[in-house]
């Protein structure tokens, strides 16, 4: 975790230090409980203070570099807690002086404020990780020197003063709308998931994916998938989820017979599907409320139908590579006992809950608390899920301390989202990625096309090494514009929603797109695989991820956007068809062996039948039923142990 993962590489403190960063944590889960049951205070107060914590407790808890002694706080950090103590805590204390002021800031209030920006970037490079930090230097830079860019990314530029003033002493900055919505709705559902997990309902996703699918062929790997999308619920990181769930899935597959490279995929694409899965989708689903302007509830019911065709893909393929190589399931004393993993159903209840409560259109700061009460309550019913005191304080230090990563992520994220405001770059990015096609096109179809290819490159580029918030923050401020400059230049209607999760999804496949592949890179420190080869097969196997968004453009209503029942079915059913045949295409075996011309045929009938359209869907099942009848008639090789062998 600490290798891969930024946000784990802390120190382990003991004596006064220790209780210090306990105590800060606790006082941390505390304030935003209050503010949630009691209402927040002034957005300027409520946001500093939320920083405050923040920053204090990261320069604690989080070395300067990787190779830093971790018993103990360096000296210079005692001075950096301080000094964002002060920059914080000067809002609360003379925010009546600062909102009646008229005209520019004061010179002190210029060194708060240019302090304020080197803590909120030091903080992320060591909570968050160094490319969220170049990116938002870089846009700084682009701000003060705008009259020297060349062409149309020229604009007139910002005086330090206006900058500082703009980044601090404004909503549109590091206080804006990312940290806002860290400092109400994220924090109380990261606190939820913490009481979740004391409850025991991670391993209880790990029993329960091994009761229903433990005996199915390549039972581990499907395990993996189960799992990794049950566990995706609750947890917002994608390496997190691969390091938790494969630390028994992987071992698994590999004494099943899979390879390292294939086990270590099949776990990282299952956990960073998991960023995608409602209800939480990573936190994301929070920061899209604002983004996009639509309500909870729309976001996740868009997000299911989407999510559960991405797991589809990799569970079609798993099963595949295991029909290939002649795997079985696991026997049934490595299995739990599914009257026990019965018995524990009811851990299932709070996010039962969760999604009712925001279906009754309750707030979603309301539903968070409601949750983390209905988790208590439900906990009582057994023994050995019960939240006792000491467990009800673990979950509030540890909710805490997961929201430190996230709050400089949305901190740094709001620098990048206010020089994109003052200065209009993302406008000009998006129209210069649609003339770019413009430019290729032969007509308008090509031009949306390529506009949407050009996009998927920016945002997997954006996301790589982000955690989900920073990455959607970032994909949706730079590349989203690109796709909404196609309803004001083309004679198309790309609803706001579908956009954004084109560029959402994107963002969240580089966690599995080499070179930067986060996740398939700790999935090998588990699998003893090769890095690289082990991101290109968890590329493999979640194909699905890189068709899906498309079709969220060319057909919204897979997200449930204006559509009935029966569409959204043929929909589903088209598209499962459609991920059978890719799935074969992509492992070369869906009855038997295919040879390379049958694989492509296979790839080519996929995408027919995921393409929205009467003629491409009469193609596609034509396409499909002959292939599915040729792999009966000409059964050729079945796979099996001369596979496995082979394989192994």
């Amino acid at each position: 975790m600490q290798k891969y993962d930024t946000e784990s590489n802390t120190r382990n403190l003991s004596g006064i230090m220790a209780g210090v960063v306990f105590f800060g944590l606790l006082a941390f889960s505390i304030f935003q409980i209050y503010t949630g049951m009691f209402g927040q205070y002034t957005a300027y107060i409520q946001r500093t203070v939320h920083l405050g914590f923040a920053l204090s407790l990261i320069f604690l808890l989080f070395p300067a570099r990787r190779g830093a002694p971790k018993g103990k706080v360096a000296w210079y950090d005692y001075i950096l807690v301080l000094l964002s103590i002060i920059v914080c805590g000067y809002w609360p204390v003379y925010y009546d002086t600062i909102v009646q002021q008229i005209g520019g800031i004061t010179e002190a209030q210029m060194v708060i404020g240019g302090i304020a920006i080197l803590l909120v970037l030091e903080a992320s490079r060591r909570a968050v990780g160094l490319p969220i930090v170049i990116v938002a230097a870089a846009f700084l830079i682009y701000a003060y020197f705008g009259p020297h860019m060349p062409g149309d990314l020229a604009h007139r530029g910002l005086s330090l003063q206006q900058l500082i003033n703009s980044m601090f002493f404004t909503t549109e900055g590091i206080l804006g709308t990312p940290l806002q919505v860290s400092s109400t709705y994220i924090f109380l559902f990261l606190l939820f998931g913490a009481f979740l997990v004391q409850t025991g309902v991670g391993m209880y996703f790990n029993d329960l994916a091994l009761a229903i699918a433990g005996q199915r062929t390549g039972g581990p790997a499907k395990v993996a998938i189960f799992s990794s999308a049950l566990n995706g619920t609750i947890s917002g990181s994608s390496v997190a989820n691969t390091v938790t769930t494969g630390s028994y899935t992987i071992p698994m597959m590999k004494r099943l017979g899979y390879r390292p490279n294939f086990a270590g995929a099949v776990e990282a694409a299952s956990s960073t599907g998991g960023q995608i899965m409602p209800p939480i989708m990573g936190a994301a689903a929070f920061l899209m409320i604002e983004f996009a302007g639509e309500s909870y509830w729309d976001i996740a019911k868009a997000a299911t139908i989407p999510a559960l065709l991405y797991f589809a893909g990799i569970w079609i393929i798993t099963h595949l590579e295991a029909k290939r190589t002649g795997l079985v399931g696991l026997p049934k004393d490595q299995l739990p006992n599914r009257i026990e993993v019965l018995k524990k159903i009811h851990l299932l209840l709070p996010i039962v809950a969760i999604v009712w409560l925001l279906f009754e259109g309750f707030s979603i700061e309301r539903t968070a608390l409601y949750g983390i009460g209905i988790t208590i309550l439900v906990s009582l019913f057994r023994k050995d899920t019960r939240i006792t005191p000491s467990k009800f304080v673990v979950a509030l230090t540890s909710g805490a301390r997961t929201a430190l990563g996230v709050a400089a992520a949305t901190a740094c994220a709001g620098i990048i989202v206010g020089v994109v405001t003052r200065t209009g770059l993302g406008l000009k990015i998006g129209n210069s990625l649609v003339s770019l096609a413009g430019t290729i096109a032969i007509n308008a179809d090509m031009q949306l096309i390529l506009t949407l290819i050009f996009t998927m490159i920016a945002s997997i580029i954006l996301g790589m090494g982000s955690p989900t918030t920073a990455n959607y923050i970032i994909t949706s401020t730079i590349a989203l514009p690109a796709i909404l400059a196609l309803n004001d230049q083309l004679d198309v209607a790309v609803p706001v929603l579908a956009a954004h999760m084109f560029v959402f999804y994107f963002g969240i496949v580089a966690d599995i797109t080499p070179p930067v592949a986060l996740a398939a890179f700790a999935a090998t420190g588990i699998s003893g695989g090769e890095p690289i080869r082990t991101g290109g097969n968890a590329v493999k196997l979640a194909i699905a991820a890189f068709i899906i968004p498309y079709m969220f453009v060319l057909q919204p209503e897979i997200l449930m956007i204006d559509t009935t029942f029966f569409e959204v079915a043929f929909i589903i059913f088209t598209a499962l068809l459609g991920m059978i045949a890719i799935g074969a295409s992509m492992i070369g075996f869906w009855y038997r062996s295919m040879p390379w011309f049958e694989r492509i045929a296979a790839f080519i009938t996929g995408i027919l039948l995921i393409y929205p359209g009467t003629i491409t869907d009469i193609v596609g099942f034509s396409a499909f039923a002959v292939m599915l009848a040729l792999q009966f008639v000409f059964k050729g090789d079945k796979g099996g142990k001369k596979e496995m062998q082979g394989a192994n």
